[in-house]
């Protein structure tokens, strides 16, 4: 049985001049601006293009390009591998939602390789209608286009699994060394969305709850100063909050050192390397922080990948979508089954 395995991610642009289109891209998406295509199409392009010199100075800084679809490439071929450890016949594919590459060639290259089953698995373990269900919908598009009629699972999310929140401990690990932790404060760090996006019931923030919650006991570090935050705020809505830069703010009066952990991506890119490195550190300069840190992505940590082979296994073994995980209230959740 040869299963194929369709990973998920936002993507981003590969060089200066794809920066551009690539906004338009993410703009278009009617999962982030909710107007009818009409009035959506001319806007993104007008956010595009006002977007796009501070965009390509951002990602100056890190070579003029993302380097999410290479470390996606080498997660892709360390889950290859675990799954063979189990047993599984399984090829990796990879579908970007807002560049290149694109879920209708990740489709045809998955028609030419035939496989028995497909499991969609989204490099989101928080789940949100922005990005996994935006990425799923895409998906299904491009699979009808290309003629694929294969059974199909779907995982939904894996906010708690434990291999990513091992993961995401050994890296907060790393980043503290042998300092004492009672000096520093724990900035679990998402990407923020908009209120009314979580009114309307999605449910990432009560999953970036969930993960943060998971992640801090796994470190189990007595009387841990930590706190969720949200960065990447824009626009004139209102977002979640707390911000991560007010927390930084708040840090720095409070005469804490810190430790920024990015616990929503699992990848490195403009959002880790320059807004946290750059951008973020910088601010801690300013606030008065003395000591401020950041933990890395889980990329392909053993641990990760372990708990994403697990999770295509019992995809396999259960053929269908993830159970639910959400309490009901949260209306747009986008697993099946009952409140776990």
């Amino acid at each position: 049985m040869r299963t194929a395995v369709i990973l998920f991610n936002l993507g981003g642009p590969d060089g200066p001049d794809a920066v551009r289109p690539f906004l338009q891209n993410l703009f278009s998406d009617p999962a982030i601006i909710t107007l009818p295509w009409i009035l959506r199409t001319p806007i993104a392009r007008l956010i595009a293009k006002r977007r796009a010199p501070v965009a390509q100075e951002i990602y100056g800084h890190i070579g003029g390009r993302s380097p999410i679809v290479p470390q996606t490439q080498a997660q892709a071929r360390a889950l290859e591998a675990a799954l063979g450890m189990q047993g599984l016949e399984a090829k990796a594919f990879i579908a970007m939602r807002y560049w290149h590459p694109f879920s209708d060639g990740a489709a045809m290259a998955v028609k030419a390789y035939a496989p028995d089953r497909i499991v969609l698995l989204p490099l989101y373990p928080q789940f949100s209608t922005t990005t996994t269900e935006s990425s799923v919908r895409d998906w299904q598009r491009a699979a009808r286009k290309a003629g694929l009629n294969v059974p199909t699972a779907e995982i939904c999310c894996y906010p708690r699994q434990a291999g990513f929140v091992a993961a995401m401990a050994s890296r907060i690990r790393d980043a503290l060394g042998d300092a004492p932790p009672a000096e520093f404060r724990l900035l679990l760090s998402a990407h923020g969305l908009p209120k009314k996006i979580i009114r309307s019931g999605d449910p990432y923030q009560w999953q970036v709850e969930q993960s943060a919650a998971a992640i801090v006991d796994a470190l189990g570090i007595p009387d841990l100063d930590w706190q969720v935050c949200y960065q990447s705020r824009v626009g004139p809505l209102e977002w979640i909050g707390p911000s991560t830069d007010d927390e930084i703010r708040r840090a720095g009066a409070d005469g804490r050192k810190v430790i920024v952990a990015p616990l929503a991506f699992v990848s490195e890119h403009s959002e880790t390397l320059v807004e946290l490195d750059i951008e973020y550190a910088r601010l801690a300069r300013e606030s008065g922080v003395a000591d401020y840190r950041r933990a890395g992505t889980v990329t392909d940590h053993p641990d990760f990948i372990a708990g994403l082979a697990g999770l295509v296994r019992d995809a396999v073994l259960d053929g269908a979508r993830s159970p639910r995980l959400c309490p009901t209230s949260l209306a747009r959740c986008g697993c099946a089954g009952e409140k776990a």
